[in-house]
């Protein structure tokens, strides 16, 4: 049955291994299509070196094709000439030299055929007679100004041709060669103009990419620095440029951070100035309102009342819960470096929240595992733990159970806190955590800033927050990372 399975099993991981490899493969291909700096100055360098190597090869064209290398050089044509003249007594030996310097010419022309249409053509006259024809099917050449190169057609080919005479037995020396671009002629023989490029361009890949990796290593300081902040640090970049290209880049950085932080410090101040002022009429609202209730007897007014004192108490908690959030944006420096029992400010808070508890008959299931001491400011950590605490009573059912867990977890201390209400949609549990937003489908009243500042309350303490589904049942589970601290 065991093989069985296992062979029912093994087409579904085989299927498995394929997306696997299919998605590991198209992640790779997004990267290397993702535009890339040190792609394109690479890339830049390259195409230099190359314009620079096909500029080379252009000039050396134009210069090989301008004039045919074999009739640009005059010695050559002494040396025929004087051949043919001092062997002119032994006919023989004259043709076996004449055709040993053919050959010479050919093998430096490149192409060793000499019934090839790429082959130069050598002619001599002595004393009005052709002696020599290095192709017998190539007719008779003249030149009409000797010692000048022209152009000479024969059939449907044109040729470059050189003629040289000398006065002794009337010798006359005639080399010819097609014209043709020589650049195809050094592609299928030697490569000689294209041989260096080709063999350096792929040696000059590693050292243009360390170049150009070198070159970017500020940049990359600028880089690593701005990803290493949290989203409150907005103070200004440490590093301070001296290339003038990084220059303006960072103090624009550096202009907006302090923009953006004297913006936030304003509103800060405007909501705890409101919050603060709002305290006070808020206090006096409520007092004066249960001293009217307590003096009439009239039941519809006294509901009245009591409808006043609720909307009190939502306003008075959204104050509340506006200066925790101030506070927690902005937690003094020196508040930080003091050790703290998370598993004792926990305990505290539930014991403040069972009489909320009680009141709906929620029951509270506190354990630790043992002390859990963290860095962090007190009154900032009591705020998340409330939050968190008050909002699984919140939205518990009547009768109910929240569970409240501190364990450790590598250097990181844990809190859970889980219960049975409601819970959160996997689509919202990002969005929960902006301030103000609430889940359209909630039917308890709240201000939707709980979450919030739980979330700036870590931020400030280099933790963590998830929210999943309650392991047991319906509801919702938090849970909490705290670095342990190893004072």
């Amino acid at each position: 049955m065991l093989v069985e399975n296992g062979a029912a099993l093994r087409p579904r991981r085989t299927r498995e291994e394929r997306r696997a490899v299919t998605q590991a493969l198209v992640r790779r291909w997004k990267r290397w299509v993702q535009p890339s700096l040190v792609r394109r100055l690479l890339l830049a360098q390259i195409c230099v070196v190359a314009l620079l190597w096909g500029l080379t090869v252009a000039l050396f064209l134009y210069d090989s094709n301008s004039v045919p290398e074999l009739v640009r050089y005059g010695k050559v044509y002494d040396l025929i000439l004087s051949t043919a003249q001092n062997l002119a007594d032994a006919p023989d030996r004259q043709q076996e030299t004449l055709r040993t310097l053919d050959l010479t010419l050919l093998e430096t022309s490149g192409d060793f055929g000499s019934t090839s249409d790429k082959a130069p053509i050598m002619q001599v006259w002595q004393e009005g007679v052709l002696i020599y024809n290095s192709n017998a099917g190539m007719p008779v050449m003249l030149n009409s100004a000797p010692g000048q190169v022209e152009t000479i057609r024969v059939g449907d080919r044109e040729w470059r041709a050189r003629t040289m005479t000398s006065p002794l037995l009337d010798t006359r020396v005639m080399l010819a060669e097609p014209k043709i671009w020589r650049f195809n002629f050094t592609i299928e023989n030697r490569s000689y103009y294209l041989l260096p490029l080709v063999i350096s361009l792929p040696f000059l890949v590693f050292p243009a990419w360390l170049s150009v990796l070198l070159a970017l290593r500020p940049w990359r300081q600028v880089t690593q620095e701005t990803a290493a902040r949290g989203p409150a640090d907005l103070t200004p970049l440490s590093f301070e440029p001296k290339h003038k290209e990084l220059r303006p880049l960072v103090r624009s950085i550096n202009d907006l951070l302090r923009s953006v932080r004297d913006r936030a410090a304003r509103e800060r101040g405007l909501i705890a100035d409101a919050a603060n002022e709002l305290r006070t009429p808020l206090d006096a609202m409520r007092v004066n309102v249960e001293a009217l209730k307590e003096q009439t007897d009239d039941a519809g007014q006294r509901e009245l009342m009591a409808n006043l004192l609720r909307s009190n108490d939502r306003a008075s908690r959204l104050v509340g819960q506006l200066q925790q959030l101030m506070r927690s944006d902005e937690i003094p420096q020196d508040a930080l470096p003091t050790v703290l029992a998370l598993d004792a400010l926990v305990q505290d808070r539930i014991s403040l929240v069972e009489g909320l508890a009680g009141a709906r008959g929620v029951v509270l299931d506190f354990a630790s595992e043992g002390a859990t001491p963290v860095f962090g400011e007190r009154e900032s950590l009591i705020s998340m733990i409330s939050n968190l605490v008050e909002n699984a009573i919140k939205y518990s059912p009547d009768g109910g159970t929240v569970t409240v867990r501190i364990a450790r977890e590598g250097r990181c201390a844990v809190l859970r806190v889980t219960d049975q209400g409601p819970g959160i949609p996997p689509a919202l549990r990002e969005r929960v955590f902006d301030r103000f937003f609430r889940n359209p489908d909630q039917t308890q009243s709240g201000s939707g800033l709980g979450l919030a500042i739980v979330k700036s309350v870590l931020e400030q303490h280099k933790g963590r927050i998830e929210l999943d589904v309650n392991p047991k049942g319906n509801g919702l589970q938090v849970t909490v990372w705290l670095p342990l601290s190893t004072a």
